[in-house]
C-alpha cells in the first residue's frame, strides 16, 4: 500500500489558481477549495495507477496565513481603510473555513505583518511607470491602486520544512508531493528523499529553477478542467485505500 502526504503551499496554490483553472471563479472559496481538492484526489490516483499499487491517502496539509485585521490609510489619497472589510479578507476567511471541515486536510497556518517602515510597495509592473514619470518629469499618474501592502509572511516556510522532516524520520508516508515552486525547500526535499521518501513536486504548470527540479524524484502537474468541477464529488470519506 503506497502511503501518500500531499503538502499545499497555500499562496503558491491561489496564485497559479486562475492560470491553472481560467474558466473557473478564483474568487469563489467553495470553487477554490473544490478544486484544490480535487487536485488532491487526481494525485493520489495518478500515483496508484501509475505505480500498480493500492493507495492511502495520509493527510492533506494546507499552509497559509490568516488574513490581515489591520486598519490604517491609502498611500496617495490618505482615506481610512478597514482590512476587515475587505473582499480578500472575506474571501480568506471563507476559504481556511470550507478548508478546516474538508476531511483528511490539516491547516499549518503562519502570521502577516504589514512592514512597520514601509507599510506599501508599488504593484508588479508599475515600477517602469514610475522610471518613466521621473525622467520626463510628467504629471503624477498614481493612484492608491497602483499600490499593495508590504505584507511579510512568518512560520509557513518553516512549517513546510518541519512537517517534511516529521513525515520522512517517521516513516508516516512512502510519498510526499508538495505543490509548490519555491526552490527554498530543497534542504528538506533532500533530507525526505535520504530517509527513502519519493518526493514529488507539482509547480501547477509553472517553470522552475534547476537545482529545484534536481533534488525531487520527479515533477507532476494534473490538469484540472470545467467538466471536472462540474463532476466533482467527495471522494476522500474514509479510510479505505483506494485501487
Amino acid at each position: 500500500m503506497l502511503r501518500i502526504a500531499i503538502l499545499i503551499d497555500g499562496a503558491f496554490f491561489l496564485k497559479r489558481f486562475k492560470y491553472k483553472c481560467p474558466n473557473l471563479n478564483a474568487k469563489d472559496p467553495k470553487v477554490v477549495t473544490d478544486i484544490l481538492y480535487k487536485t488532491v484526489t487526481q494525485h493520489v490516483h495518478v500515483m496508484g495507477k501509475s505505480l500498480r499499487q493500492s493507495t492511502y491517502l495520509y493527510r492533506i496539509f494546507f499552509y497559509d496565513c490568516p488574513p490581515l485585521k489591520n486598519k490604517g490609510h491609502f498611500p496617495i489619497s490618505e482615506k481610512g481603510f478597514d482590512w476587515k472589510k475587505t473582499e480578500k479578507f472575506k474571501f480568506k476567511t471563507e476559504l481556511l473555513r470550507l478548508l478546516s471541515k474538508k476531511r483528511k486536510v490539516a491547516l499549518r497556518l503562519g502570521d502577516l505583518y504589514l512592514d512597520h517602515d514601509e507599510k506599501w510597495t508599488l504593484k508588479d509592473g508599475r515600477l517602469k511607470t514610475l522610471i518613466k514619470y521621473c525622467k520626463e518629469a510628467e504629471q503624477n499618474t498614481f493612484t492608491d491602486k497602483d499600490f499593495k501592502p508590504n505584507v511579510i509572511q512568518k512560520g509557513v516556510d518553516i512549517r513546510i520544512g518541519l512537517d517534511i522532516a516529521s513525515l520522512s524520520y517517521k516513516k508516516q508516508v512512502d510519498t510526499i508531493i508538495l505543490i509548490s515552486g519555491d526552490s527554498d525547500f530543497v534542504p528538506a526535499a533532500k533530507l525526505a528523499r535520504r530517509e527513502g521518501i519519493d518526493f514529488i513536486l507539482d509547480p501547477m504548470g509553472q517553470v522552475i529553477r534547476d537545482d529545484l527540479s534536481e533534488h525531487v524524484d520527479g515533477i507532476r502537474s494534473v490538469t484540472i478542467n470545467l467538466e471536472d468541477f462540474q463532476t466533482l464529488s467527495d471522494s476522500i470519506t474514509n479510510d479505505t485505500p483506494s485501487p
